[in-house]
């Protein structure tokens, strides 16, 4: 009974972890993907033009996306613990600034530093998931995990359309609510800070990666393409450098698993054929049907059913066919559902759409969870961090990729229903090269 006590108490206390790391994961993901339906409020409150609203989505996306690896490296060499409650600190300063801002340039400048606290949160958090869970446990645990990240993302938009619907300054006071407990939460499970490794920061590294993602985000979210060309050589001065030091920002050896490599950019492309799509629908929804902010979160509700299924019938699925086979089923799912979009027309109601954000939820539960078990396993605890801060990128730069893929398109067409139309191209292609891409992986049957 002794023995019980302590055993029975310390998996408590490992779900008790989980479940913060679930509630950070899904407040990052809500904030991404709420912020679409909310943008015309925004606009007319704040008078602001149709650039610096880009800009709301695009300085996150920076700050996010661009500071991602630095993030992931810091948990590993600080102390996860230290990097995870000072991030989480600093999210609900600036979040909470958000929602007070007068002035776009206020509001501009939250959401990046909002942004940059996610890229050393996600990559922190999985971090601790990955090194405090083990065996068959640990990939439990992570499938519950990307459930949760993949209900932020799914759900955003429903959360984003109610807090409007109120006043769009919810959109941004509602997550510090959460992180705040989640704060206090946190300092009591989050296991101690290991003694800082031994090492230094890769400056040189840091400086030519973060300043080339940079650079690329903002190329493809802006179009900015001279910031292409430098975002590009910094990139590759930042490989240069990584190959000669000592203690480099990213060994770059860890891009040699196949397994790895699929994995991420699945997530990007991925990511890039969802974030389209929310951006196109959105837009379809309120300019073309009329429908308010608080109608689109309802209408994509039903995307939702991932939260539900990721942790009950993932893992049943994964344990009979394997991570690769569970990937690609979800990534065509998503590409089938995407298809089914291509139909949209000036008398669609909401059972049109439904078909498509059921398939979306689908796609979420089956792909998500697995993505990220692919993406972590086999590394070394000692760059678990790393392989986070590789994964979470990844999904940032589909996310720039996408919401600039289907803009470029959108403006092809000659009335705003044809510009969605040939936009609706480009989540489908995105997602069934994804949907390949992942099949790499499925092994074949000998003959």
């Amino acid at each position: 009974m002794a023995t019980t006590q302590p055993a029975t108490r310390s998996i408590g206390r490992e779900w008790g972890l989980l479940l913060v790391l679930c509630g950070a994961i899904f407040l990052e993901g809500v904030d991404v993907s709420m912020m679409g339906v909310t943008l015309p409020s925004i606009q007319e409150e704040l008078d602001l033009s149709a650039g610096a609203l880009q800009w709301v989505v695009s300085a996150y996306v920076l700050g996010y996306g661009g500071f991602m690896l630095l993030g992931g490296r810091a948990a590993d060499l600080l102390g996860r613990r230290r990097v995870f409650l000072f991030w989480l600190a600093v999210f609900v300063v600036f979040s909470g600034l958000g929602g007070l801002a007068q002035d776009g340039w206020v509001l501009i400048t939250a959401r990046f530093v909002t942004g940059l606290s996610a890229a050393f949160l996600t990559p922190t958090g999985l971090s601790i998931i990955t090194t405090t869970f083990a065996g068959p446990r640990r990939d439990q645990a992570l499938l519950v995990y990307g459930a949760a990240g993949a209900a932020g993302f799914s759900l955003g938009m429903v959360v984003g359309g109610l807090l409007t619907a109120v006043g769009w300054r919810w959109v941004f006071f509602a997550p510090v609510v959460l992180a705040l407990l989640l704060l206090v939460v946190a300092v009591q499970v989050l296991p101690p800070s290991a003694e800082r490794v031994r090492g230094r920061f890769d400056v040189a590294g840091a400086v030519t990666a973060t300043g080339g993602g940079v650079l690329l985000v903002l190329a493809i979210a802006e179009g900015v393409w001279p910031a292409l060309v430098g975002g590009v050589a910094l990139l590759a001065a930042f490989v240069v450098i990584e190959r000669r030091t000592a203690e480099p920002l990213v060994r770059l050896g860890i891009l040699r698993s196949g397994d790895l490599l699929r994995a991420n950019v699945s997530a990007l492309l991925f990511a890039a054929a969802f974030f389209g799509f929310q951006l196109v629908a959105v837009l379809y929804l309120q300019h073309v049907l009329g429908w308010s902010a608080l109608e689109t979160g309802l209408a994509l509700l039903v995307v939702g059913v991932d939260s539900v299924l990721a942790p009950t019938l993932t893992p049943r699925l994964v344990a009979r066919f394997g991570l690769p086979r569970v990937i690609t089923a979800g990534l065509l799912l998503a590409a089938a559902g995407f298809g089914l979009f291509l139909r949209l027309d000036h008398g669609w109601g909401y059972w049109e759409l439904f078909p498509t954000a059921l398939l979306l939820g689908l796609a979420f539960a089956l792909a998500y969870g697995p993505l990220t078990i692919v993406a972590t396993d086999g590394v070394a605890d000692a760059e678990q961090g790393l392989a986070g801060g590789l994964l979470n990128t990844s999904f940032q730069f589909g996310a720039a990729l996408g919401v600039a893929g289907v803009t470029a398109i959108a403006a092809l067409g000659g009335t705003p229903l044809e510009g969605y139309r040939l936009a609706a191209l480009f989540p489908v292609a995105a997602a069934l090269l994804a949907a390949v891409t992942a099949s790499r992986g499925v092994p074949r049957r000998s003959a």
